[in-house]
């Protein structure tokens, strides 16, 4: 519709709109206007996870419970003094033993035992292979598919217990290929044969070890055996098995682990707690074999020292024919055994000490307070013993010797046997709760409502951010006033026509009836004609300044509807009682021709050539009497040349004099300089500018562009002008229909 300017915007004042804040309308209005867009891509999403759904390979968790106790069981044969020494053993932790149970010595037992480093997958057809064999067992579970092209279609089985390769085929993908019921070939991914051996054979060659124990395929079927990296192995089994503690400081450490195989989900997860609570025992009972080490250790020692105790005992009493110590004198005996024994026994306690602590350890120091309180003691007493006779004090201390090397070796005897039993019935402070289970009929992964809902989610909210970042990047004037600061009065503001788009055929295809593609024929009352006649009344007023009356009509870029303002306004003018000619001066990619509903054949460029007549060129446009047009021509290759022969300036005069209105439709003013190698010879230029499509930069250039060349531009037709929820961006339109339209 046309926009009355009643007062110009100082184009040296910049006008603020307030684009810092969020246009909540503008933006639903965006998003209702991409609604197709936004659609679609929500469908290709949704399209995308189901087929995820039906390709995706299944995966199977297993779960399993561990309960770790806070005390570990005491040792038997660690007595009082040592239990409570610091460094025994701790409160177990929940969070410590969480780290055990993947740790790499619990992994690689597993391993081990499971054959975990050797991986056999059966050669499938890309994307849809797995879900044929897994459809095809789901049909038949002991059944074995057909062997087509020498992939695996359901059914194939290889166990191989061994495979060993050279470092550098280690995690290369081997071709196994089934040459017959019980034999096979193993070849390098060049297909050079590494093996050629029978089920059950402990085969070799190259550096290859393999033993295959079980083959059940057609022959001609590959497989893909592969021994990769044990750490990457463990390094993935330390990622897919989950370990969480079920509640603060309770204890109950909760397993996973997820496979597309069940048993063997059921296998590692089973294999891995087994392997951890055999260490867990294995760590509680090594305290006691360790200290069972060391007292077998002192035995021989502490045997010795008493037979040469009792040695020496005899050979004095023999000598001094003296037979055991005085009846007053066995009271100071028993108490210096006493004493040499608990001095004994912690000079034993000190050395298995100083094996696990430094010398600054208090556990070390209160060792050391004890055997000197001890010594003191017994200081005390061997004054005592000093002021016996000597053959008292001969006798006294050799039977003090060997009383506290017997006492000592009885102690160790006990202790080695307490320390014994301990090590044989030592129980972890671990437990398994629940053995590791599967669900075989409930996969974990994947899940059919997560999935198509992340799906849908997904894709409306990346068309979403799509649709806002293209807005974002192609966002063009959508004022009328960021026109009119650029020094261009705006003529009329066209709305969108979808009217006019469906009438709008891809380039190089005409209508088979052979009519005009013109809104103005076709749907005369839609409101962008309406815009056009108001258009034509502006015109008529401005044009009467104007030094001719050939006008041009221009735009800064392809695709802002040039074409369908030139066509339909000529139409207007034409329906009112004047003699209108079009001319499509875009001999390049011209298009009025196919709005008329013919051909480009005949036109310009053969008329500027010369080689047909002027009423050879002019033709007539079906449904609007007064209304000729002159078609592109075929593509010459020099259209800018010819534009500026004197054959076009004769042209253009003799349309002047025989016409009320000559309409031009030129070029891009951006693309080429055809339109200002016309503009010269006209006296009206307007320039077409489409609504959120040219930015006022782009506008502003080209402008410039025809003033540099000394084309004037009058002013401007905002085209396809939207409607928009809020404020600047609101336009509103009416359409003044007849009365007995209203009630359609």
């Amino acid at each position: 519709m046309t926009k009355a300017l009643t007062t110009r915007p100082d184009p040296r004042k910049p006008l603020h709109y307030g684009d810092e804040d969020i246009d909540l309308p503008m933006l639903a209005t965006t998003l209702m206007e991409n609604k197709r867009l936004i659609l679609f891509g929500t469908a290709v999403f949704l399209l995308i996870g189901i087929a995820y759904l039906a390709l995706a390979t299944p995966q199977y968790e297993a779960n399993a419970v561990v309960q770790v106790e806070r005390r570990p069981p005491a040792l038997h044969g660690a007595n009082a003094s040592t239990a409570a020494q610091p460094g025994a053993l701790a409160e177990a932790s929940a969070s410590t033993e969480i780290q055990l149970v993947t740790s790499r010595r619990v992994l690689e037992e597993a391993m081990a035992h499971l054959d975990l480093d050797i991986q056999v997958e059966p050669h499938r057809l890309p994307v849809i292979g797995n879900l044929v064999a897994r459809s095809f067992a789901q049909m038949q579970p002991t059944g074995l598919a057909p062997a087509w092209f020498g992939y695996g279609w359901g059914g194939e089985r290889l166990d191989i217990s061994r495979l060993e390769v050279p470092d550098g085929l280690l995690g290369v993908p081997l071709q196994l290929r089934v040459e017959d019921r019980s034999r096979y070939t193993l070849s390098d991914p060049e297909g050079n044969v590494l093996v050629d051996a029978g089920v059950g054979e402990n085969a070799s060659a190259r550096g290859v070890r393999i033993r295959v124990d079980a083959l059940q395929a057609h022959p001609g079927t590959r497989f893909v055996a592969t021994r990769p990296d044990p750490t990457m192995i463990m390094a993935a089994l330390k990622r897919d098995i989950t370990a969480i503690e079920q509640g603060r400081e309770s204890g109950i450490i909760s397993l996973t682990y997820a496979s597309a195989d069940p048993q063997r989900a059921k296998q590692v997860l089973d294999e891995v707690t087994q392997a951890y609570i055999r260490q867990n025992v294995a760590r509680n009972s090594a305290e006691a074999a360790k200290r069972l080490q060391f007292v077998s250790e002192q035995l021989p020692n502490v045997r010795d020292e008493l037979s040469k105790a009792q040695a020496a005992l005899n050979a004095f009493q023999k000598r001094t024919r003296t037979l055991d110590v005085q009846v007053q004198n066995r009271a100071l005996l028993d108490q210096t055994v006493t004493l040499g024994a608990g001095i004994q026994q912690l000079r034993i306690q000190m050395v298995e000490a100083a094996g696990r602590y430094t010398s600054e350890h208090p556990a070390y120091r209160t060792l050391q307070r004890q055997i000197g309180q001890f010594e003191g003691e017994r200081q005390e007493l061997e004054s005592r013993i000093q002021m016996l006779p000597d053959i008292q004090q001969g006798l006294f201390r050799l039977n003090r010797d060997v009383e506290v090397t017997n006492q000592t070796y009885a102690s160790l005897l006990d202790q080695a046997q307490h320390l014994n039993i301990a090590r044989a019935s030592a129980v972890g402070n671990a437990r398994i709760v629940d053995p590791a289970a599967v669900n075989r009929n409930n996969p974990t992964w994947p899940k059919p409502l997560p999935v198509l809902a992340g799906s849908i989610a997904l894709g409306s909210m990346l068309m979403i951010a799509l649709v806002l970042l293209r807005q974002t990047f192609r966002r063009g004037v959508e004022d009328p006033v960021d026109i009119e600061l650029l020094g261009m009065p705006v003529f009329a503001s066209v709305p969108f026509s979808r009217k006019g788009q469906e009438f709008s055929l891809p380039a190089g295809r005409l209508r088979r009836d052979g009519r005009p593609n013109l809104l103005a024929l076709r749907a005369p009352s839609d409101l962008a004609m309406e815009a056009l006649r108001t258009l034509r009344t502006s015109l008529h007023f401005a044009r009467r300044q104007a030094n001719n009356n050939l006008m041009m009509i221009v735009a800064p870029s392809p695709g802002v509807g040039k074409t369908f303002v030139c066509a339909n306004l000529a139409v207007t003018m034409a329906q009112a009682g004047q003699r209108v000619i079009l001319v499509d001066a875009d001999m390049r990619r011209g298009a009025v021709h196919l709005a008329v509903g013919t051909r480009s054949r005949g036109g310009l460029s053969e008329l500027l050539a010369g080689e047909i007549s002027i009423d050879d060129a002019i033709r007539k446009v079906p449904g609007a009497e007064k209304l000729s047009f002159i078609s592109r021509g075929a593509v010459p290759p020099n259209p800018s040349e010819l534009l500026m022969d004197s054959n076009f300036a004769r042209v253009l005069k003799l349309l002047e004099r025989n016409y009320d209105v000559v309409i031009i439709d030129t070029p891009p003013v951006l693309a080429v300089t055809d339109a200002a190698l016309i503009g010269h010879h006209v006296g009206t230029c307007l320039m077409v500018v489409r609504w959120g499509r040219n930015q006022q930069r782009e506008i502003a250039l080209a402008k410039q562009r025809l003033e540099q060349n000394g084309v004037e531009v009058k002013g401007a037709i905002f085209n396809g002008v939207q409607n928009r929820g809020s404020g600047r961006h609101s336009y509103s339109h009416y359409a003044y229909l007849p009365v007995n339209d209203i009630s359609r």
